[in-house]
């Protein structure tokens, strides 16, 4: 059965705006300024930031006001708690596996935050397994981390695809295994010069659908 590797972090799921609401949450609860959101939204940039310094930046700024652990707290669950998986992508995985696909999520992250946004949306229902960076000692785009998701579900990674928001970890990643990819844009414009995915989609769900269309 042919493979296709998914990220997680706002290709099946919309982190961003889970993070956005645990954020709008705690200044609320905390009484703290609404306008320090878009400050959050920042220091996070969209995940990549090392958990580490947004913990320390955070706790620099509103260290008077609640402690150090209540932010540690809320940035190893608040988003984890509050993601989605939109039902057109569940529906969309769903044909991929009707239609003899073998489906893997290849994920950069810890390996708690990313396991309960898995089992919190029941993907671990749909897909045939995963692997998150913190566990194999690989993080996108290194090579290692798809041939272990490879391993992981018995798949090749010959005839295999793609599909990620990243430029540098997903299509990156993809390239460097002359795989195909699809590019889960979200409105943005392509701006990497040395190479172009596959195909773009403005979401996971369309990605599953071209990747389906093109190989039947």
């Amino acid at each position: 059965m042919p493979l296709l590797m998914l990220d997680l972090d706002n290709t099946l799921v919309d982190r961003d705006a889970a993070f956005r609401d645990a954020m709008t949450t705690f200044l609320a609860s905390h009484a703290l300024p609404e306008d320090d959101l878009a400050w959050l939204m920042s220091i996070d940039a969209s995940g990549y930031a090392p958990r580490q310094d947004v913990a320390r930046a955070m706790t620099n700024r509103y260290s008077k006001a609640l402690p150090e652990s209540a932010i540690r707290t809320l940035l190893d669950r608040g988003a984890a708690d509050r993601v989605v998986l939109p039902e057109a992508t569940r529906d969309a995985l769903g044909k991929a596996i009707a239609d003899g696909w073998t489906c893997a999520i290849v994920t950069n992250g810890r390996v708690a935050q990313q396991e309960a946004k898995i089992r919190n949306t029941r993907l671990d229902r749909i897909v045939h397994g995963w692997v998150i960076s913190e566990a194999i000692g690989h993080k996108k785009p290194a090579p290692e981390i798809f041939h272990a998701a490879a391993a992981v579900v018995g798949a090749s990674l010959h005839g295999a695809w793609m599909i990620g928001d990243s430029p540098h970890a997903d299509i990156g990643g993809a390239r460097g295994l002359n795989t195909p990819s699809v590019w889960v844009s979200g409105g943005r414009p392509w701006t990497e010069a040395a190479y172009q995915p596959t195909h773009v989609a403005d979401d996971a769900a369309t990605a599953i659908d071209y990747i389906l269309s093109t190989s039947r």
